[in-house]
């Protein structure tokens, strides 16, 4: 794919979704990562009732790092897994206070060393929190990616490096946001409202339901 089809691509996506942005609820680049770890296989609107509500009683590392996974877990249980949750929750606030002085990394490295952060989790601090280039792959982007085209890859690891080829280190920011709207209310994995979008041509699901 060349340079003027990635930037035609990003353009449609933008025009689809100009307002397209993080979606979560969080007034700190620490409260975020809370977020983005309860988020995991559930929607921001289930994270956003459960945060809204848990970060007026605990909303900083010292709150969390030496809470009893039994004190949190009634608060986050309706995202699902939230034993898991509240313990790599507890876990990483008790290392980001004694380690990082209560600053949360701003780096690859140092975010993923963190328990319950993952790459894409680290990817979408970078990006949201700090405003470091990164490309978060999540379920969407996965799946937008592959079904227009812009990678191949099987894994979310291949999807990122072929997005990173592909655009501008100054537009990944945006294009990550473009893509996960996309998937959220356009792009669906299930019922794709393919008559909303202007990707139709790039599209192999499209194409393959034309014959």
């Amino acid at each position: 794919m060349d340079i003027e089809n990635t930037k035609r691509i990003l353009s449609l996506l933008n025009q689809m979704h100009p307002d397209a942005g993080c979606e979560l609820h969080y007034n700190s680049i620490f409260e975020l990562l809370v977020a983005v770890i309860l988020s995991a296989q559930c929607t921001d609107k289930r994270v956003n009732i459960i945060t809204d509500k848990l970060f007026q009683k605990y909303n900083k590392p010292l709150d969390f790092a030496y809470l009893r996974n039994e004190d949190l877990s009634p608060l986050i249980y309706s995202c699902g897994f939230y034993s898991n949750k509240g313990k790599n929750i507890i876990d990483a606030s008790r290392i980001i206070h004694e380690k990082f002085y209560d600053v949360v990394p701003n780096s690859m490295e140092g975010l993923i060393g963190l328990p319950g952060v993952g790459r894409k989790t680290a990817s979408v601090i970078l990006s949201v929190g700090y405003g470091i280039p990164a490309v978060p792959v999540d379920t969407h982007v996965f799946r937008v990616a592959n079904r227009i085209g812009l990678s191949m890859g099987s894994t979310p690891d291949r999807v990122e490096k072929d997005l990173k080829e592909l655009f501008e280190k100054s537009d990944w920011n945006k294009l990550h946001h473009s893509l996960i709207f996309h998937g959220r209310y356009i792009c669906k994995s299930q019922k794709p409202q393919c008559e909303r979008c202007l990707l139709s041509q790039e599209c192999f699901h499209f194409k393959s339901k034309l014959f």
